[in-house]
């Protein structure tokens, strides 16, 4: 059994499939608690469900995009059982992980979207950088940028980690704190090998809607 937040169809905001319609599955439960979280809703509320009804429930909305999500999906240990089960149904799955958990038992096939937190998150001190090892050239990184310190911190840790050796690495400003023009300018005055990325599902939609 998993305890499962919400389970939705909307567009993808973020990552490389950005705008594509994809079935969320919104897991209860995060070991972090970054300072402009959107997501808080999910600490704590959900229902107990099965792998079997979750799967079916995805079923039910007919798209072939899944994402895991939370909170911090990898809390839960039946999570690998249901990224199996989607597996074998040949959805393709995203997995948004916060990064503090290792990585390395989540199925091949999975696309791992991982944070490294940044400073302003204020959760820096919980990455855990050998999950960078058991990225894929399919896997991204996701930077969410708060401020001009945490873009330095960023470009730095991609440089000391070589992590565009590694995966795909977004970066993202935090809604309505840090600009996206404002960020554009500093990638490509550094020259920076990310892209550039914005919670789209946010200007779609209201900004604190949920389930969307």
């Amino acid at each position: 059994m998993l305890k499962v937040n919400e389970i939705f169809k909307s567009i993808q905001g973020e990552s490389s499939y950005m705008g594509l319609p994809c079935v969320f599955v919104r897991l209860t439960g995060c070991n972090l608690r970054c300072r402009y979280c959107d997501t808080e809703y999910a600490f704590y509320e959900g229902r107990e469900m099965s792998i079997e009804a979750i799967v079916a429930a995805v079923d039910a909305h007919q798209t072939r995009l899944v994402e895991i999500t939370g909170g911090e999906p990898l809390l839960q240990r039946e999570v690998y059982g249901l990224m199996d089960a989607l597996l074998r149904k040949s959805y393709t799955v995203l997995l948004e992980t916060g990064g503090s958990l290792p990585i390395r038992d989540v199925p091949a096939p999975v696309i791992k979207i991982m944070d490294l937190k940044c400073p302003g998150s204020g959760e820096a001190d919980k990455n855990h950088y050998d999950n960078l090892n058991a990225l894929g050239p399919n896997d991204e990184v996701k930077f969410v940028i708060l401020d001009r310190a945490d873009y330095e911190w960023s470009r730095d840790a991609i440089r000391r980690y070589t992590i565009d050796r590694k995966a795909r690495i977004l970066f993202s400003p935090v809604f309505d704190k840090l600009s996206l023009k404002t960020l554009a300018e500093w990638i490509l005055h550094d020259g920076l090998p990310v892209r550039l990325q914005t919670q789209l599902h946010k200007f779609i939609w209201d900004k604190n809607a949920i389930g969307v």
